[in-house]
């Protein structure tokens, strides 16, 4: 274990120095793309316009093939982009592959200026976030980095997410996390070949009404990802990091993709990921918080005053857990209004 005091000192001479607290701009979806096709690169500087977070794909949905084409594909569109306040990220191949170290050597060195944050796939343990973490600060020196790049961590395996409270801790440089449902779906067996969502043979039923057991009998479809989810966001929020939830696999079913991410958002995640541009405005439209959500929040401020006691509301009982509850809900809507032009007019910011 690191001692607590040099937790914050950078791992390599010259590298620099890891942040106290992770920063945390709109986060609303990570939009990703495949940098080997060059029809997605045209598309990538007025599509990260729209979005708060794009991220250049170099993993699974990249061809083995076309893996070094992915890299350099990335190279150049960052060199090229201009961002402004939207983040870069990538998510390299996983850490036993072939193509994990020169992802990391060669996008460090060549646009770590650029890059905000390091999605690292399939991770189980807080050796694999130690070893990028100490990789990262030697590139970072050799590179001349002044800021250092963060890591996020996707959760696709039963063994990260039994490790998931080490992973969260293991470094200052830990940004967030994501659910991988897929890949995390063949680690536990599961009987799902569905990317994220609800299944309709996962159900509750209630009771019969009579004594036929077959009469009166209601269905209700559940979620199988709930308990991962609030699993991951208790840890990412006693870590101080960010938890995300992952893709929605069906582009089709946008009813069900905004349900999923509504149930993410409710639960505490920041934003989710966006695999088609279809799902990046439910995205927006999802983790952004309902004007009257935030005039409410704003009411129970100002009769809070200094946030003590309680007081009736509108027939409601508010206290200082209230009070905290709508801090949340403000803070996030003055991040978004001061982005959303359009936001800001409807939050009356």
């Amino acid at each position: 274990m690191r001692n607590p005091r040099a937790f914050f000192q950078p791992l390599a001479v010259g590298a620099p120095k890891p942040p106290a607290e992770i920063p945390f701009p709109p986060s609303r979806m990570i939009h990703f793309f495949d940098p080997s096709n060059e029809k997605m690169q045209a598309k990538v500087p007025e599509i990260a316009k729209k979005v708060d977070i794009i991220l250049g794909n170099l993993e699974d949905a990249v061809k083995t093939d076309k893996k070094e084409a992915a890299r350099s594909g990335l190279v150049k569109i960052a060199k090229a982009t201009d961002f402004g306040t939207t983040q870069l990220w990538t998510r390299i191949n996983s850490l036993d592959s072939p193509w994990a170290l020169d992802d990391l050597i060669t996008l460090v060195t060549e646009i770590g200026d650029k890059l905000d944050v390091i999605m690292v796939p399939k991770v189980e343990g807080a050796q694999d976030i130690h070893y990028v973490d100490r990789l990262l600060a030697q590139l970072e020196a050799r590179a001349g980095l002044k800021k250092p790049i963060l890591v996020h961590a996707l959760l696709e395996t039963a063994l990260g997410v039994n490790n998931i409270d080490e992973i969260a801790t293991a470094s200052p440089r830990m940004q967030g996390m994501s659910l991988g449902p897929a890949d995390l779906a063949a680690s536990r067996r599961m009987k799902t070949t569905r990317v994220g969502g609800g299944h309709p043979g996962y159900l509750v039923r209630t009771d019969p009404t009579g004594e036929d057991l077959n009469e009166g009998r209601t269905a209700f479809q559940q979620d199988l990802w709930h308990f991962t989810i609030a699993r991951m966001v208790d840890a990412c929020a006693g870590a101080g990091i960010l938890p995300f939830y992952g893709p929605f696999g069906d582009i089709k079913d946008v009813m069900g993709c905004e349900d999923q991410f509504r149930n993410a958002f409710l639960l505490g995640c920041v934003g989710a990921w966006s695999l088609h541009p279809i799902q990046i405005d439910i995205a927006k439209r999802v983790f952004s918080p309902e004007p009257a959500e935030v005039e409410h929040a704003r009411e129970v401020i100002e009769a809070m005053g200094d946030g003590t006691g309680a007081v009736m509301l509108n027939g409601k009982m508010e206290d200082d857990a209230s009070v905290k509850q709508c801090q949340v809900m403000m803070s996030l809507a003055k991040q978004l209004a001061e982005r959303d032009p359009d936001l800001a007019a409807s939050y009356g910011f």
